[in-house]
């Protein structure tokens, strides 16, 4: 097997998300990056299946990072654990919040670059908040059913943690917006929230504008809340597809049962204008929104304890 292709920035003019790491099978291209271990790109021959960005840019919006070890948002970057009263850094002022984990702009070392895949690995030590230590891999990987990212974390600490993990592709057709898409969403529940975007409660989709159980056009939707509740298919997968009006091609991202919740983001509120509604935020999300404070599907990771959660993306659903 050939090794797999590295692209590095010349000293002095390295690239924003460091080095560059593509992976093929077919006419399936991936491009991962050292910082956060993210996925950049993905493409179908010249159709792009994520609404990703340039190897000279900065990521923005979380577009394709990883989320370790929480997913989305803690309210006011505090929690309690087992009788400590812990503060994380404020990731997300504007909100007061902790957004999206600790790992996504950290330096990841690649490991087993092959032709069709790639892993890396980050050992994310005790900080402000996070008093424990975690061993991090992600394995990514390209075959005749698509692209598919499995996480690993290892508690390496004394105690037990908790733990929680996410990703934050941004689905595309290739449209220049989603509005005119058709979307489906295997959730029959889904947790509005609130200005800081934490979880109030539990809500049935039925009847509501969060009701995409059926594929229909996403209009002019404004989604940012979580998903659970999901249906899923004989092998334990679940489902959300975004494909082009005449149907004539889209794109699916499925979980294993290792993620009972997804976040659907239309990026509405992203501050880059010229970003907004170009993709459809899918976030697999083992746990909810807040979870270190409300205990919904969190993790509870005991010393040398290993957890592993599957992810990934079908470039040629059935239509």
């Amino acid at each position: 097997m050939n090794a797999g292709t590295r692209q590095d920035g010349a000293a002095g003019q390295g690239f924003p998300s460091g080095g560059q790491y593509e992976i093929r099978s077919g006419d399936q291209l991936a491009v991962l990056t050292e910082v956060g271990g993210a996925l950049r790109d993905y493409r179908l021959g010249t159709r792009p299946l994520l609404d990703g960005y340039g190897q000279d840019e900065m990521c923005t919006g979380a577009r394709g990072q990883p989320l370790i070890p929480w997913p989305n948002r803690i309210r006011g970057g505090r929690y309690d654990w087992e009788g400590r009263s812990l503060q994380l850094d404020l990731s997300e002022p504007e909100k007061g919040g902790a957004i999206h984990g600790l790992t996504r702009w950290a330096n990841w070392q690649a490991l087993d670059h092959a032709a069709d895949s790639i892993s890396f690995s980050y050992t994310l030590h005790a900080c402000p908040g996070w008093p424990w230590v975690l061993d991090c891999r992600l394995d990514y990987r390209l075959d005749e059913g698509g692209l598919s990212l499995r996480t690993t974390a290892v508690n390496r600490s004394r105690t037990a943690c908790p733990y929680g993990t996410g990703a934050h592709p941004y689905l595309s057709t290739g449209a220049p917006a989603i509005d005119a898409d058709l979307a489906q969403v295997p959730g029959a529940t889904y947790l509005p929230v609130d200005d800081a975007g934490i979880p109030l409660g539990r809500e049935p989709v039925a009847d509501s504008r969060y009701d995409l159980r059926r594929l229909q056009e996403f209009g002019g939707r404004q989604i940012d809340v979580a998903y659970t509740d999901l249906s899923r298919d004989t092998d334990g997968r679940a489902r959300v597809r975004l494909v082009r009006p005449d149907r004539s091609a889209g794109v699916e991202l499925w979980v294993d049962e290792g993620y009972p919740f997804l976040e659907i983001f239309t990026g509405d509120t992203l501050p880059q204008q010229d970003r907004r509604r170009t993709g459809l935020g899918v976030e697999p999300m083992t746990c909810a929104p807040d979870a270190f404070n409300s205990g919904y599907g969190l993790v509870r990771l005991e010393p040398g304890q290993t957890h592993t959660a599957s992810w990934g993306i079908n470039p040629q659903p059935a239509l």
